[in-house]
């Protein structure tokens, strides 16, 4: 029964990278705590995702600006190094916030 779960959660894990990578391909992103708090503040950010090892603190205060202006959240399972990789990106990435998904259907799924 437990194999059952853990290719559940993998899949689903490959299913929001798979997303992420679109995204980071034909969308707009803000990568990064201040860009993001910025977006999330003009009330652009639709979606952030945050990773599984961010300060306790800033993963709070993230939170709270998001639930002040209605802005989804969504719990990345791995580390900001494995964040940065589904991003595309050589660095760490610790949150991210999605203004524009382009051709991903990524904020509709994590609704």
């Amino acid at each position: 029964m437990s194999s059952i779960v853990s290719k559940k959660n993998k899949k689903q894990g490959d299913n929001i990278n798979q997303h992420l990578a679109l995204v980071m391909k034909s969308g707009k992103t803000s990568l990064g705590y201040k860009s993001t708090i910025k977006s999330i503040r003009n009330g652009s950010a639709k979606l952030v995702i945050l990773s599984a090892n961010i300060p306790p603190l800033r993963k709070s205060e993230i939170e709270y600006y998001a639930m002040l202006s209605k802005t989804l959240v969504h719990h990345y399972a791995g580390n900001n190094i494995e964040l940065g990789t589904a991003c595309g990106k050589l660095f760490r990435v610790g949150v991210l916030a999605i203004t524009d998904a382009g051709d991903s259907d990524i904020i509709n799924q994590q609704q």
